[in-house]
């Protein structure tokens, strides 16, 4: 390693910080927020960014806190990102740790992100060892869909108010070994979709079900239908996923009732696929309700767009990381993921890259109430941002 880069962060810069960082992870694991509430979280975040020196604003597409901080005279500008909110979720991990709040939990890491920026946050201010502007964005509302944090962040003006040239932003992965980095350019994680269905039927008596029009047996039938979106109409060199996460029907045995509703979660990777499942989805559903008798209304809701990530700025991220960890710490191409994130809006209006990390190979998955962040990890998140932030703004 040449004497230029053993002057930016290094992985061991970081290990008086590990305490602090623990510390502060598990007092947001325990005191969770639900998307739009996350007061308290933005107000530590912030309080602790003024400590150490940055320019804090606070209220930013509605609980968003963005950190400035300039040194020097470069004009060449960067913004990293972590996201804020919890999941309602009853935790069921016993730590002593666990969330203080009854069916809300941190069981997607979004401590653990928040968390590792803000040691960054802090190497960054005691060391600036960088020439331009670091523009540091904590989001809320990440988990809530339509009108997410980062909708409302943009429509705030967070790039006119913050101009970066590039935004980066991470996510752990449990599974993959700790401080692993995994980077892939293009389309890196899926659009997601949402489809609710609620099939009228003429309710009855069950034992004289020739009188009725059934929407349980409309709804069952769908469920095996509705397969066939992706497995027969799909390009089966491409990724797309149609799940039926949630059926409703009914109260009683005796009872056929008069509606049944059917919720679908879909995924696609392009713009074409995407179009192809959302008219299969509404051309069969009506056809085969109608074949029954039944009515059908269907509320199809476009969701988080595909996370499309940049080559230059993804080669660089993983060239960061390289040199931080080592060549054999790093997956790339890492496999696209299919789940989803509104980091995807902030690549439609800039560069960039959203990228994975190793939370470990044991433990529970992302969204599960056994699920907690690995504190192991604190530093290495901490420290690649610091030199990340280092490498793009070199002195």
């Amino acid at each position: 390693m040449n004497d230029r880069l053993r002057c930016l962060c290094q992985l061991g810069d970081l290990d008086g910080a590990a305490g602090f960082l623990t510390e502060t992870r598990r007092h947001l694991h325990r005191h969770p927020e639900l998307s739009f509430q996350e007061a308290a979280t933005a107000e530590l975040v912030a309080s602790r960014l003024q400590e150490w020196g940055w320019d804090v604003t606070r209220g930013v597409g509605g609980h968003g806190v963005v950190g400035t901080l300039h040194v020097g005279g470069g004009s060449r500008s960067v913004a990293l990102r972590a996201d804020m909110d919890a999941l309602p979720i009853r935790e069921t991990t016993g730590r002593p740790w666990q969330s203080v709040r009854d069916g809300v939990m941190h069981a997607c890491g979004h401590d653990g992100h928040t968390t590792m920026l803000l040691g960054a946050a802090q190497q960054l201010a005691r060391t600036r060892n960088f020439r331009g502007t670091v523009h540091l964005v904590f989001q809320p509302a990440e988990e809530a869909g339509a009108g997410s944090g980062a909708q409302r962040m943009i429509a705030d003006g967070l790039f006119e108010r913050f101009p970066c040239d590039a935004i980066f932003g991470l996510h752990n992965t449990p599974g993959v070994p700790a401080g692993t980095f995994g980077f892939g350019h293009g389309p890196f994680m899926s659009a997601s979709d949402t489809c609710r269905i609620t099939v009228h039927g003429r309710g009855g008596h069950a034992a004289r079900p020739h009188q009725t029009v059934d929407p349980v047996l409309i709804a069952g039938s769908l469920v095996v239908a509705l397969q066939s979106v992706v497995a027969r109409n799909i390009d089966p060199r491409q990724t797309a996923i149609v799940t039926i996460g949630a059926l409703h029907a009914g109260s009683a045995a005796n009872v056929i009732p008069d509606e049944a509703t059917l919720a679908l979660s879909i995924r696609s990777f392009d713009a074409g696929v995407r179009d192809l499942l959302e008219q299969r989805i509404r051309a069969l559903v009506t056809a085969h309700v109608a074949g029954y008798g039944g009515e059908v209304t269907i509320d199809y809701e476009r969701g988080y767009p595909v996370v499309v990530n940049t080559e230059a700025e993804t080669a660089f991220a993983r060239q960061v990381a390289e040199e931080l960890v080592g060549a054999e710490r790093v997956i790339a191409p890492f496999p696209p993921v299919t789940g989803s994130e509104d980091f995807a809006y902030y690549l439609l209006e800039k560069p960039g890259c959203f990228f994975r990390l190793g939370n470990g190979e044991e433990g529970a998955m992302l969204h599960n109430p056994k699920y907690d962040f690995n504190d192991a990890i604190l530093t290495t998140g901490a420290a690649f941002w610091t030199r990340l932030a280092e490498r793009y703004l070199e002195a």
